[in-house]
């Protein structure tokens, strides 16, 4: 990934809450047939004692990608927040020198390790609990593994197939306007909370959100 110093995120306390917030990873490994990317929803899991990250999922057992998993062979995931399209038209100086062009503001965080399978029903039943749990939370009547037939849930964990990888590195980019001047900044907070109360756009208040405010700086 291309990361100008300006645009790096470090701090691990946010790059957690990215992944997250936003857990639906896309998984790049590379397979007998060459690159291979999975749209996967994970866990991520931060020991304060060992200092160890690590991502945890399940996949489909009739997908190869459990299968090709080597301790030696790498893993890229891409976590997306929220992102946005960036008009000259939302820069006051625009009006002053004129020189300005188009960008597109977003977030990332890129996650890599080496993945390895987990193949054992006690574990996979567990995982399986904990990641429903975590996003039927906030629903009136959440819904709960042990509402389903034990005899329903057997085979359907029984076609699945846990995966961990543990992370050897952890890298955000914060691409939020921060490199433009502070009447900027400011002009692109306005511009795109119009635009989403406009339309609705959810990324776009998103991305307002994060940008720092240049009256703030001021």
């Amino acid at each position: 990934m291309y990361l100008p110093s300006h645009f790096e995120e470090t701090r691990p306390e946010v790059l957690h809450q990215l992944v997250r917030n936003e857990p639906l990873g896309l998984l790049i490994t590379t397979g007998a047939d060459g690159p291979r990317a999975d749209a996967i929803p994970f866990i991520l899991d931060a020991d304060p004692t060992t200092g160890k990250t690590t991502l945890r999922a399940h996949v489909a057992r009739a997908n190869p990608l459990w299968r090709e998993a080597r301790t030696d062979v790498p893993s890229l995931v891409v976590f997306q927040g929220p992102q946005a399209y960036i008009s000259p038209s939302m820069y006051p100086t625009k009006a002053v020198h004129g020189k300005v062009v188009p960008t597109w503001n977003y977030v990332m965080v890129q996650a890599r390790g080496t993945l390895r399978a987990i193949d054992d029903a006690a574990w996979l039943h567990a995982f399986v609990t904990r990641l429903t749990e975590r996003h039927e939370a906030a629903r009136p009547a959440p819904w709960a593994v042990s509402d389903a037939p034990a005899d329903y849930i057997a085979p359907m964990l029984r076609a699945i197939v846990g995966i961990e990888i543990e992370l050897t590195s952890l890298t955000g980019k914060w691409k939020v306007s921060q490199n433009r001047p502070a009447v900027d900044r400011d002009g692109v907070i306005l511009g795109l909370r119009e635009h989403a109360e406009r339309s609705g756009d959810a990324q776009a208040a998103a991305m307002a959100a994060l940008i720092p405010s240049g009256s703030a700086a001021g």
